[in-house]
């Protein structure tokens, strides 16, 4: 009887402790519409284009309507060397990919999200230079994935307390 009623108040206290589903009501829900109604313009730059179109195909498979949201996205790449070698070579590169990004109601011009997301990956440096580059090109494709889930997430939650 006693294991019974501290079930219930375990099932009572976590009705209660105000977590809601993100995506309530699936492809029709307020989150899912809202994201399916944001606009991304080109970005510039090799980066730019990857980030767009992973951007792109996660707010696309929210279900497409008409825009109602611009994303603006500006991006800073950047790779550096880092654990230089006794020869003077460098043994070991880092890339970041940080985004800045502003979510603009159309109808408005209000700006009603305004942050930054970003990323890093560390990158060994070999003999082989087409290794090398291969690696940085797949850290580039790696890093920008990562950036469009935040800022997604980010816009998720920005349209959920919006509806």
């Amino acid at each position: 009887m006693t294991r019974v009623a501290i079930l219930a108040a375990a099932l009572l206290g976590l009705s209660a402790c105000g977590l809601q589903p993100m995506y309530a009501g699936g492809g029709s829900g307020a989150v899912a519409r809202g994201l399916g109604a944001v606009e991304v313009p080109a970005i510039e730059g090799q980066a730019g284009w990857l980030v767009r179109n992973a951007l792109v195909d996660r707010l696309d498979a929210a279900g497409g309507g008409a825009a109602r949201y611009r994303l603006d996205v500006r991006l800073d790449d950047r790779l550096e060397g880092l654990g230089v070698l006794s020869d003077d070579t460098v043994g070991r590169e880092r890339r970041t990919l940080r985004a800045r990004y502003q979510l603009v109601e159309l109808a408005s011009g209000e700006i009603l999200l305004d942050a930054t997301a970003g990323s890093d990956a560390g990158i060994d440096v070999v003999s082989s230079e087409y290794a090398t580059i291969a690696a940085e090109q797949t850290a580039l494709e790696n890093l920008s994935r990562e950036v469009a889930s935040q800022i997604v997430t980010r816009l998720a939650l920005t349209l959920r307390s919006r509806s």
